[in-house]
C-alpha cells in the first residue's frame, strides 16, 4: 500500500544523504518534495501540513544543522514524527469479568465478516474461547459466510438466519456465551452502503444491550479520505474505541491509514493484511513508519516465524546449518514454513535495505519458482533428497519428468544447493565471505 510513497520518500532522503552539511535552504526544499509525496498518497491536507510544520522546527535547529550527520538527524526527526502522527500503541482491551464483547461496525464491504473470523481465530490461539455472532440479517450471505469461516477456524457461530431483529439474536448469543463459558464474543453487526439513521439506531441500541468492550469500526484502506470520513461519522455517532484497516496489500495510496488516527482521535488497533483467516496484524505505530521509511519492519517477520514455525522443529534446523548437514528434505521443509507466513514479496519488504530489491523481483514468477523448486524435490526419493550426491543422468531426467520440468532446472537446483552448503562450510568454518555468499544465494 505504502510502495509509491516509500519510494519518493527514500529518493527524498537519499539526494539529503549526499550533501554534507545541510542549509536551513537544504531542509525546505527537501520538506518540499516531503509534502508533494504525502498528499499524492492521499494524506490528508491538514494531517500534512501539521506534520511539515513540527518537523520543520525540530530539523531547523543549529543541534540538527551542525551535526555531523544532519541528513541522518532529519530522517531521525521525520521517522519520530510520523509515528506520532500515527498515534500509540493500543492492545485489545480484554479486561472485566468474561465474556468480553467484541462489537464490530463499518459500511457494507468493509471486510466485517472477514474481520470477525480473523479475530476469533487469533484470540482462539491465544487461549481464548470466542462465539462469533451473526447479527448482520440484512444480507443473508454474511450469515452464511460466517458459519463457513466458523467451520474453517473451528469456532462457533451463533446464528438464527435473517428473521430475527439483530438485538434479540445478539441478547441471546450473550445468554449462550455465559452457558458456555466463552471467554470472548464477537458481533458481527450490519452495514449499509452509506451511514443511515436505521442503521445507527440498530448499533446504539446492540452496544447498550451488549456493553461491549471495544467497538471496532472495520474501514476498507482502499478507499482513502472517504475512510476518513466515515470513521468521524462512525466515532460521533455511535462511539468507536479503535479502528480496523482491511485491504492494506492492495494498490491503495496509504493515506487513509497516516490522516485516520490524527483526524478522528481513535487509535488502530489491527490490520488486515490478506483474505485468509490468519491475515492479519496488530498495529504498531513505529513498525509501520519504518515500513513507510523503507527501513523494514524486522520484529514483525520474527513474530510470524513464532507462530508459523515449530520450536522443536527450528532447534533442529538451527543444529544441522550449523554443522552443514542440511539436506533437500529440510530445504523444502522451509520453504513451506516460509510460504506459510505470507507472500513473499511481504517479506522481503519488511527487511530492512531489501524493499526496493522486493519490487524488482516479479511476484509470479517468483511464485513460480518455488512451486517449480517444490515439486522437483517433491519428485525426488528420501535417499536422493538426503543425499543429492548420488544424482546420475538417469535419476536427473526421472525427476524432471515427474515434476513437469527441464533437466537443466533440476541442475540448477542442484548447483545452486551444492553452492549453499559450501557456503554454510565457510560460514561454520569462519572464513571471510560465507554469510555474503549465503545472501546472495
Amino acid at each position: 500500500m505504502f510502495d509509491n510513497l516509500s519510494d519518493k520518500l527514500q529518493d527524498v532522503f537519499d539526494r539529503l544523504g549526499r550533501r554534507g552539511r545541510l542549509t536551513e535552504a537544504d531542509v525546505d526544499a527537501a520538506l518540499r518534495e516531503v509534502r508533494l509525496a504525502l498528499l499524492e498518497a492521499d494524506v490528508n491536507y491538514k494531517v500534512v501540513k501539521d506534520f511539515i510544520a513540527r518537523v520543520r522546527e525540530r530539523a531547523i535547529g543549529s543541534d540538527v544543522l551542525r551535526s555531523l550527520s544532519p541528513a541522518q538527524q532529519v530522517i531521525k526527526i521525520v521517522y519520530e514524527e510520523l509515528e506520532a502522527t500515527l498515534g500509540e500503541a493500543s492492545p485489545l482491551n480484554l479486561s472485566g469479568t468474561p465474556p468480553h464483547v467484541i462489537m464490530l461496525v463499518g459500511l457494507q464491504g468493509s471486510g466485517k465478516t472477514t474481520m470477525a473470523a480473523k479475530l476469533a481465530n487469533r484470540l482462539r490461539k491465544q487461549g481464548q474461547r470466542p462465539l462469533m455472532v451473526a447479527a448482520d440479517t440484512y444480507r443473508p450471505a454474511a450469515v452464511t459466510q460466517l458459519e463457513v469461516l466458523g467451520r474453517q477456524i473451528d469456532a462457533p457461530v451463533h446464528s438464527e438466519g435473517v428473521e430475527p431483529p439483530p438485538p434479540e439474536i445478539v441478547t441471546r448469543a450473550l445468554r449462550r456465551a455465559r452457558e458456555e463459558a466463552r471467554t470472548v464474543v464477537i458481533i458481527d453487526t450490519a452495514g449499509r452502503l452509506n451511514i443511515d439513521k436505521q442503521m445507527m439506531d440498530e448499533l446504539r441500541q446492540i452496544k447498550a444491550l451488549a456493553k461491549p468492550n471495544e467497538v471496532l469500526l472495520v474501514v476498507d484502506a482502499m478507499t482513502g479520505q472517504e475512510a476518513v470520513r466515515v470513521a468521524k461519522d462512525f466515532h460521533e455517532q455511535v462511539g468507536v474505541t479503535g479502528l480496523v484497516l482491511t485491504k492494506i496489500d492492495g494498490d491503495a495510496r496509504g493515506g487513509a491509514a497516516i490522516s485516520i488516527r490524527s483526524v478522528t482521535g481513535v487509535p488502530i488497533k489491527f490490520l488486515g493484511t490478506s483474505e485468509k483467516v490468519d491475515g492479519i496484524e496488530v498495529f504498531h505505530p513505529d513498525r509501520m513508519a519504518s515500513r513507510i521509511l523503507g527501513m523494514g519492519d524486522m520484529l514483525t517477520i520474527i513474530e510470524k516465524a513464532e507462530e508459523t514455525f515449530d520450536k522443536e522443529e527450528a532447534v533442529r534446523m538451527e543444529k544441522k546449518l550449523r554443522t552443514a548437514t542440511f539436506d533437500l528434505d529440510d530445504f523444502l521443509k522451509q520453504m513451506r514454513q516460509i510460504r506459510k507466513m505470507g507472500p513473499l514479496m511481504g517479506l522481503l519488504e519488511m527487511v530492512p535495505g531489501m524493499g526496493r530489491l522486493a519490487k524488482e523481483i516479479d511476484p509470479e514468477e517468483a511464485e513460480a519458482q518455488m512451486r517449480r523448486i517444490e515439486a522437483i524435490i517433491s519428485s525426488m526419493t528420501p535417499q536422493e533428497r538426503r543425499n543429492p550426491g548420488i544424482f546420475n543422468g538417469s535419476r536427473k531426467r526421472r525427476v524432471a519428468r515427474g515434476s513437469g520440468t527441464t533437466v537443466q532446472e533440476v541442475n540448477e537446483l542442484l548447483r545452486q544447493f551444492r553452492q549453499m552448503q559450501r557456503m554454510m562450510k565457510q560460514m561454520q568454518s569462519g572464513r571471510r565471505g560465507g554469510l555474503g555468499g549465503l545472501l546472495g544465494f
